[in-house]
């Protein structure tokens, strides 16, 4: 990576950050101050528009899809942008006004919907009020006439004409009154009272004490007339609603302008926000930034090209970002290791030996070749039809490559959807020995679940070359750094050590040289340790015990190495589920129903076995990679390389060729 300086003229400015942007070749920094001499330039009022835009295209869409969906089959997270010629950008820039318009035109007709939807659900409730009061033939909100004192409103109680009356006569006996119930139900009852004018405040601190209350809403219009205005007004609104919805829906064919419409503001908004940032003076800005080594020249032509300026290069600083470079193998497993952390300066880029180590993971803990064949033929597929961006391509190639290594594994342990091919002879032809996987395929296959012990320990040993890659990355590290002490007594007599250790136990089963040679390295490295690891304590006995505790650590490698034991844990578990579903499948016997059963069964449980058993692989492959190795040597902390580009979500501008 290299640190890059452009200084340009500024009547060039726009001419070359879109070019920059285009070729996507370089992180221009950003500082908040400008530097002696310089100012800066206040687009942010434009800028603020662009994502306003950019912001009503995103509503605009969203509103489509809820009332107009796109047509999309379950693969379509799968495709890619869609392309588009360079000399578009031109024409969607000109018809941006128009298509802003239409998403206004969108949203006011959304703001029309949710005012209806909200004034119908108030005359929804209003209704409900006046529901009760359909007898009335007067106005709600009637409270007297000239020799009358009239009370409209509802008890807290259920009455009926007797029981009112009584109850309201108790409450002052000098009243006079007349009462009539509207309606009455459990815990309510609806009523008119009338009474002389001169005796209103005696009705009135009667009725309080009843818990009389007036309707929270009177009307001036009789109940039932209030009633049918309202359901013609609530008629109206759904009307209005309908219309409004069709409105939208008519507008879906505009969907896909709309969202280049919306990249092509995301372009400008991206732009004018790295503007804001430059350094200006009359008649220059300045540019600082990123770029990686191999792209220095490809950038010095492309800023001759296209303007009057001076390109600078020079050794990045400390807060340089980085930018991951693999060959196709290796490439598809970035995404896993960004998922982690992107490696500092000073890690080494393990990128190769975590593809490696991820496919042959996967590949053992899946282990049936039925399925990994499916892998590698959809993910071909998907690739092929789709189409997809390089972040999507990745991840396909990612599972492409798990696929042959399940495939590869599923051979060796001889499962073939299980044991499909043997258990489908027997169902068909009922020999009179039952076939087994081991007689039809022509090589000699390890069945986990009888040879789980040889399984287990080959499934260290890898968990053992496992870790010492991952120590040896360590030791490359410090060496590289001049670490010596660090590299040859911190890792490299571990790495001994453990190596000691697999050759005593190997030596066990094996011969007793092996036994001699083994410990005799694992002794040595052990007193290597202790002499060496506390030579940081002060004092020879601070030294003594910093070197003695050392030997503890053992019981950490041990507890890597038995983490390893899922490679095998998995790969009986894919076995033995296929293994079930085959036999349930062909339960039923050799007929017409039989045969039914036999596909359903067959093709419902590989599916939830392939389901399960790819999704327990990945998580427990990712989980040997970042616990067990990357423990021993990967620090991360670094910032991936993000040039100035087209970033976009929908359309994708075609490369020249």
């Amino acid at each position: 990576m290299k640190n890059v300086r452009i200084i340009a003229l500024r009547r060039d400015r726009k001419r070359l950050l879109e070019h920059l942007q285009d070729s996507a070749l370089v992180q221009i920094r950003q500082t908040e101050n400008s530097r002696e001499g310089f100012s800066r330039v206040d687009l942010s009022a434009q800028t603020q528009v662009f994502e306003r835009n950019v912001a009503l295209t995103e509503q605009a869409l969203k509103i489509l899809g809820d009332l107009a969906p796109e047509k999309a089959g379950l693969l379509a997270s799968f495709k890619g942008r869609r392309e588009i010629d360079p000399d578009e950008i031109g024409e969607i820039a000109k018809n941006s006004g128009e298509v802003i318009s239409v998403c206004k035109q969108i949203l006011e007709l959304d703001k029309t919907i949710s005012d209806n939807e909200l004034e119908l659900i108030k005359i929804k409730a209003r209704l409900a009020n006046l529901e009760v009061w359909q007898r009335l033939d007067i106005p709600l909100n009637t409270t007297s006439t000239r020799s009358t004192a009239v009370f409209i409103g509802s008890f807290p109680e259920q009455y009926n004409d007797r029981t009112l009356r009584d109850a309201i006569a108790k409450e002052n006996p000098a009243l006079e009154f007349e009462s009539e119930i509207e309606h009455s139900e459990s815990q309510l009852t609806c009523a008119v009272i009338f009474a002389p004018i001169s005796q209103q405040t005696m009705a009135e601190d009667a009725l309080r004490t009843l818990g009389f209350s007036r309707p929270m809403s009177p009307t001036s219009k009789v109940p039932k007339v209030k009633t049918r205005k309202l359901r013609e007004k609530a008629k109206a609104l759904r009307e209005e609603i309908d219309s409004s919805q069709a409105e939208i829906i008519s507008l879906k064919d505009r969907r896909e302008s709309i969202k280049a419409t919306q990249d092509y503001f995301r372009f400008r908004a991206d732009k004018y926000d790295v503007i804001n940032h430059l350094d200006h003076s009359k008649h220059v800005f300045v540019i600082d930034g990123y770029i990686p080594e191999e792209d220095c020249e490809a950038l010095r032509e492309l800023c001759e090209r296209v303007a009057t300026c001076t390109v600078e290069f020079s050794d990045a600083d400390e807060n340089a970002p980085v930018k991951l470079k693999n060959n196709a193998f290796a490439e598809p497993a970035q995404g896993i290791l960004t998922m982690y952390a992107a490696p500092s300066r000073t890690d080494i880029d393990p990128t190769p030996l975590l593809a490696f180590f991820f496919y042959f993971f996967f590949g053992m803990m899946f282990s049936d070749a039925g399925y990994g064949i499916l892998m590698v033929i959809a993910t071909g597929l998907m690739i092929k039809l789709f189409k997809p961006d390089k972040k999507m391509r990745n991840n396909l190639k990612l599972f492409q490559y798990c696929g042959i290594s399940t495939t590869v594994w599923g051979l060796v342990f001889g499962s073939i959807f299980g044991d499909a091919p043997a258990a489908l002879y027997n169902y068909f032809v009922n020999p009179a020995e039952p076939m087994t996987m081991a007689k039809l395929l022509p090589w000699p296959t390890l069945d986990p679940q009888k040879d789980a012990l040889t399984l287990m320990v080959i499934s260290i040993a890898f968990g053992l070359v496992h870790i010492l890659v991952g120590m040896g990355c360590k030791f490359w590290v410090c060496f590289k750094q001049k670490d010596y002490a660090g590299a040859f007594f911190d890792t490299g007599l571990w790495m001994l050590l453990l190596v000691g250790i697999a050759v005593l136990a190997a030596g066990m089963v094996t011969t007793p040289v092996l036994v001699t040679v083994g410990a005799v390295i694992a002794v040595a490295c052990a007193v290597g340790l202790v002499l060496t690891q506390g030579r940081k304590k002060k004092g020879i006995i601070g030294k003594a015990i910093g070197g003695l505790a050392s030997l503890y650590d053992i019981t950490s490698y041990i507890s890597d190495l038995l983490s390893y034991s899922r490679l095998l844990a998995l790969g009986l578990t894919t076995g033995v589920m296929a293994q079930v579903f085959n036999m349930l499948a062909t339960m039923m016997g050799v007929n017409i129903g039989g045969f039914v059963f036999l596909i359903v069964i067959f093709l419902l449980g590989h599916l939830i076995n392939i389901g399960l058993n790819a999704l327990g692989a990945y998580v427990h492959t990712m989980r040997l990679q970042y616990v067990e190795m990357f423990s021993k040597f990967y620090e991360g902390g670094g910032k991936e390389f993000e040039p100035f580009s087209l970033n976009s979500k929908y359309i994708k501008i075609q490369e020249e060729k």
